[in-house]
């Protein structure tokens, strides 16, 4: 069992960060810090296997216990295959809308007679050292989210955390909201009972309910925590980078507008 997987299912309120650069010295570079996991972003990037493998590597590298979580395109077994076979500690999948593609992610994930996955040696061997010991062992190993983003993916939200296999819910805040018709209405009580279902559906099966947040100031973080999420992927790296730039842009600004002081004379 990987480091992530026990600590969400130990309910110990991991913390993650997005990543969407995909270059394996960002991934090396964060994974050095006191996280729990990375999640690399291929839905919405320009990332291919060979790049996932170098930034797997890159974590790997680096010290510490963080993980690293890949989130795929879709649900699509050849995809999720190629994928775990490099050795990453997790998938999360976007737009499960049922129970019974909950269960085809599971299946996509294990080897036979529990799933599809096809048998062969790869990173996640050791290149064919330890296969037999991986083969026997990995089922159920990879920690395996399911993300619910759409309506039909809400309404059926308990059903979907039931399946067995399935480690945690997370929730996409934005797909969900464009979904019901209220895109960007974070701070509406229609949106936030919404939300509040899918923890409380995810809660109802036993299984941890993470989320994103990409605002790391304020009390945004303490809002999600207090709305009963387990987990958290907070800040996306792009955002943190020009984020952190406009700060520099902003004191510079205010430093060029600094009268000169007696001391500078």
């Amino acid at each position: 069992m990987t480091h992530i997987k026990d600590a969400i299912e130990s309910a110990d309120n991991p913390l993650g960060t997005w990543i969407s650069v995909g270059h394996p010295t960002i991934a090396e570079a964060t994974a050095q810090l006191d996280l729990d996991f990375l999640l690399v972003d291929m839905e919405h990037t320009t990332m291919d296997l060979e790049t996932i493998e170098s930034m797997a590597r890159g974590v790997d590298a680096a010290p510490g216990d963080t993980d690293m979580i890949v989130r795929v395109p879709w649900n699509d077994p050849v995809r999720l295959k190629r994928v775990i076979d490099i050795g990453v500690a997790g998938v999360m999948v976007p737009m499960v809308g049922s129970a019974e593609e909950a269960e085809e992610l599971v299946r996509a994930l294990r080897y036979p007679p529990d799933g599809i996955r096809g048998i062969a040696g790869s990173r996640a061997t050791r290149y064919g050292k330890n296969f037999k010991e991986y083969v026997t062992s990995a089922n159920g190993s990879i920690l395996t989210i399911a993300q619910i983003e759409t309506e039909r993916g809400m309404e059926n939200a308990r059903e979907v955390a039931a399946v067995e296999g399935i480690d945690s819910l997370f929730v996409g805040p934005a797909d969900l909201s464009g979904s019901l018709g209220m895109f960007a209405e974070w701070d509406s009580e229609e949106f936030d009972e919404a939300v509040q279902s899918i923890i409380d559906d995810g809660h109802a099966a036993d299984v941890p309910v993470g989320t994103l947040t990409t605002d790391i100031g304020g009390d945004a973080i303490e809002s999600r925590v207090e709305q009963g999420f387990d987990f958290l992927i907070a800040g996306k790296d792009v955002a943190l980078l020009m984020d952190s730039v406009e700060v520099a842009i902003d004191n510079y600004a205010q430093a060029l507008d600094k009268p000169v002081s007696a001391s500078d004379d």
